[in-house]
């Protein structure tokens, strides 16, 4: 077990990672923040409260979106499905994509494909906490990324989240 981010790490990252989004869409007036079911949830919760902490007097379009039957693997497997809330249309929007970690790129396929049913957005960015750089099976990379690690397949990211699981960190195992 190697500890990848502790808690004031994360805490950082997160803060960074808010201020890069801010540079390329500083009042994100044609913006929105999306989250990935489940687990990036609590990763986008953390991103927008920060940027609403950079910009108390504007409203941030936040939305969660659940992938689960646009996953190329819905059949081979039980998969309960989530809550989408995204009260807003993304018709030429910038959308940006949040998860915890980028890993084969099929989530962000499957994502990518959810996202049509609520507009055709104007462009889309894909912000990740962990990238797990050389597992792709897609061509799929982020515009905003975290840490970036080299790790064998066998290997598992694990981000623990206070609210859920007691701890803030990101574990290597």
């Amino acid at each position: 077990m190697k500890t990848v981010l502790n808690k004031e790490q994360l805490a950082i990252t997160i803060k960074r990672l808010s201020h890069q989004i801010l540079e390329n869409h500083y009042n994100l007036e044609n913006t929105v923040l999306i989250g990935i079911q489940p687990r990036g949830i609590y990763f986008s919760d953390r991103l927008v409260e920060n940027l609403r902490q950079e910009l108390p007097a504007t409203a941030i379009k936040y939305g969660k979106l659940d992938i689960t039957f646009y996953r190329d693997d819905v059949r081979k497997e039980l998969h309960l499905a989530n809550h989408t809330d995204i009260p807003f249309s993304i018709e030429n929007k910038q959308v940006v994509l949040v998860d915890d970690v980028l890993y084969t790129g099929r989530t962000i396929r499957a994502a990518l494909d959810a996202l049509l049913a609520f507009g055709r957005p104007e462009k889309v960015e894909l912000c990740i906490l962990i990238d797990r750089r050389f597992s792709r099976q897609l061509p799929i990379q982020p515009d905003y990324a975290g840490k970036a690690i080299d790790s064998l397949i066998t290997e598992k990211v694990k981000v623990s989240w206070q609210e859920v699981h007691g701890a803030d960190e990101v574990i290597l195992l």
